[in-house]
């Protein structure tokens, strides 16, 4: 699987955002995480300058952005709630690729991973990854150093073992996918761009923001994280409607998984890596997306 210079440079620079959310950088009035928005506004730069991006794009990015930043920073409850809400709702949009100015491009279509396998397209959404950057860079503290890594990988690792055993145990069960070890040329890249845009992206969405969110809501509840959970785990299996109803309820219970990696390392990473693990062995070791029966 072979690339351009132009996509290179773009989705090679957003990739570099993505990573500079964990950078520490020089102390600007005592914030070191600022790091990522210089290198996704470059980003942008390089996606007008190959064409992947109009002006708009970038415009609409920034406005995202200072949306999140107002819903964090408003001391009013009048005004917070609204910015947040609007903050809540707009991803959906970019999702549904409703702000113009973003050229994603198709780069494997219809293509059958397994001779029994659905047709599968692979493309790379510059909007929705921007996005996840703003979400974590904006919302959701990190991982600081290798100590904080290895406490977080010891308290998630049981959690991320058993999601992959029950949702792809489920999945066999329904006679969704079944065993099937494989190594394709777009392997490494599906990998790659999986990790860095679409487990972080949805993570900092659905457990980051909105599972922390609901969370500080229902602090006084009883049952409030669990409540908390729940709703971000139903949200993320609608938001796989488009993959059917079986596809929906997979997603469900893998998100109930994410959400209690989430809360037991206490760190967002937890949910990131216990989701890129389901995917990664999915898609290496299983049928992806899933028996075309």
């Amino acid at each position: 699987m072979s690339f351009s210079w132009d996509f290179i440079l773009t989705f090679g620079t957003l990739a570099a955002a993505v990573l500079a959310l964990w950078s520490p950088a020089p102390e600007i009035r005592g914030c070191r995480t600022w790091l990522w928005a210089p290198i996704l506004a470059l980003a942008c730069l390089a996606g007008m300058a190959t064409g992947f991006l109009t002006w708009q794009a970038p415009c609409w990015l920034a406005l995202y952005a200072m949306l999140a930043i107002a819903g964090r920073e408003a001391a009013l409850p009048w005004l917070r709630v609204p910015l947040l809400l609007a903050t809540w709702v707009a991803p959906f949009m970019f999702a549904a690729h409703r702000f113009p100015g973003f050229v994603n491009p198709t780069l494997v279509d219809q293509v059958h991973f397994s001779t029994d396998a659905a047709a599968y397209s692979i493309r790379a959404n510059f909007d929705m990854a921007a996005v996840g950057v703003i979400l974590a860079g904006v919302f959701c503290q990190r991982l600081r150093n290798p100590s904080e890594w290895a406490q977080m990988l010891r308290r998630v690792w049981s959690v991320t073992a058993l999601t992959v055993v029950v949702v792809l145990g489920i999945g066999m069960l329904l006679n969704y996918v079944r065993p099937d070890l494989k190594w394709t040329p777009y392997s490494a890249f599906f990998l790659t761009s999986n990790l860095l845009f679409t487990c972080v992206t949805e993570e900092a969405f659905f457990r980051g923001f909105t599972l922390a969110g609901i969370a500080r809501l229902t602090s006084s509840w009883r049952f409030g994280t669990v409540f908390s959970a729940v709703v971000s785990a139903v949200l993320f299996g609608i938001a796989h409607v488009k993959g059917g109803p079986m596809l929906m309820v997979l997603a469900t219970v893998a998100g109930l998984h994410y959400g209690a990696a989430y809360l037991v390392s206490r760190r967002l990473e937890g949910a990131i890596l216990t989701h890129f693990a389901l995917n990664a062995v999915h898609f290496v070791a299983f049928t992806y997306p899933n028996l075309s029966s």
